[in-house]
């Protein structure tokens, strides 16, 4: 009798010990990141002075550079997409109430940005709430993520579906012509399920977009401003698709099934930390400090990287570089045998193995126990 109660006590704290380390793991954390979750007044106008400032200054320069020539113009533009891409990351933290402490500093300045980034304040920062709550969650795809296909759904669709998901995944698509459908012609108008506050959101913008343009046209003439416009946004655009695919698609991601699933995994594992020359760093607003923003997206840019200094757990995250990066481009499927990312390569590969009756782990990078369970299914 004691015997067997003792094994049921000791099965039932088996049971209980991985909740424990988890509800201990995220105290650690909570208490870690509380201090750098408090916003900076000082910080975030020095931001505003130095972000939006150089923005408009950029904007003049080139007024007067087409007097000029357009070769000073063009560089200014393709400058002026650099700043608007810190431009975004200022409109991002405002979305998620971390630029300020005012939650109506958060939202007047978060209409602002909105406006030079083309992008309605309201829609977005639901959309992308919903992208924190489901990023690596399989189960709970489509808002706000890159659309991503298993192995198993990609082999499983039709010809059609499968070409136009290989279109959408091609580079030139993906991060070029994208970025400037996105942000000149799909934000122009409301998500199908939004609420009234987000569809108001989205026609006010149109209206304040139309008026800054015709401003703007009035001081420029509509020719050099649409070519303006055109750069700075395409430069933007390209290389914040780019930063937000690499935060999230890189070889060992995070991605699991809803029961499975668990937020801080998500945030640490699933969200990469992209470690940018300084330069780099500066323009993209600190945001390659990725999984220190998905553990807590109350922590305003500006603070990022002090807090994945301040603790050793931080540091554990291996620092995905500028040229480790570029690898990201070719992958296109996640492996769920496997749990990794592989591309088509990998996955012909995989299915002439599978052909063979044999997997040939030099011609294969994905884990060979994987590849067995799958024949044997």
């Amino acid at each position: 009798m004691n015997s067997a109660r003792k094994s049921g006590s000791d099965a039932l704290s088996e049971e209980k010990e991985p909740i424990l380390n988890k509800r201990e793991a995220i105290a650690k954390w909570k208490a870690i990141v509380s201090d750098y979750q408090k916003p900076n007044l000082r910080l975030a106008i020095w931001q505003i002075i130095n972000t939006i400032g150089g923005y408009c200054l950029i904007w003049y320069l080139m007024y007067l550079s087409l007097s000029v020539s357009w070769w000073l113009t063009i560089p200014l533009a393709i400058l002026a997409g650099g700043f608007l891409i810190r431009v975004f990351i200022i409109f991002h933290d405002c979305g998620h109430g971390s630029f300020f402490q005012s939650r109506r500093a958060n939202d007047i300045w978060g209409f602002i940005t909105g406006l030079l980034t083309f992008t309605p304040y309201y829609q977005w920062r639901w959309e992308h709430s919903v992208h924190h709550s489901t990023t690596g969650d399989l189960d709970r795809r489509g808002v706000g993520d890159i659309w991503t296909f298993t192995v198993e759904e990609y082999l499983q669709s039709s010809r059609w579906k499968k070409f136009s998901y290989r279109l959408a995944r091609n580079p030139v698509i993906l991060f070029i012509i994208a970025p400037l459908f996105i942000f000149v012609i799909r934000q122009r108008f409301p998500t199908p399920n939004a609420k009234p506050r987000e569809v108001a959101s989205v026609w006010i913008m149109n209206f304040a977009i139309i008026a800054l343009a015709a401003g703007l046209i009035a001081i420029y003439g509509f020719l050099p401003w649409l070519i303006i416009q055109t750069i700075a946004m395409g430069v933007a655009g390209s290389a914040g698709v780019w930063l937000f695919y690499v935060q999230h698609q890189f070889e060992d991601a995070y991605w699991e099934r809803s029961e499975d699933w668990d937020y801080t995994t998500a945030a640490m594992q699933g969200s990469s930390f992209y470690k940018l020359p300084k330069i780099l760093q500066w323009f993209s607003g600190n945001i390659g400090f990725h999984h220190i923003h998905h553990l807590s997206s109350r922590i305003p840019n500006y603070n990022l990287e002090r807090c994945h200094r301040s603790d050793p757990m931080f540091k554990e995250v291996v620092p995905l570089t500028l040229t480790g990066s570029l690898k990201s481009i070719t992958f296109r499927l996640w492996d769920e045998k496997a749990r990794k990312l592989i591309s088509f390569r990998q996955l012909r590969k995989l299915q002439k193995a599978e052909e063979d009756g044999k997997a040939d782990p030099e011609d294969n990078e994905t884990k060979p126990d994987a590849l067995e369970q799958g024949e044997r299914k």
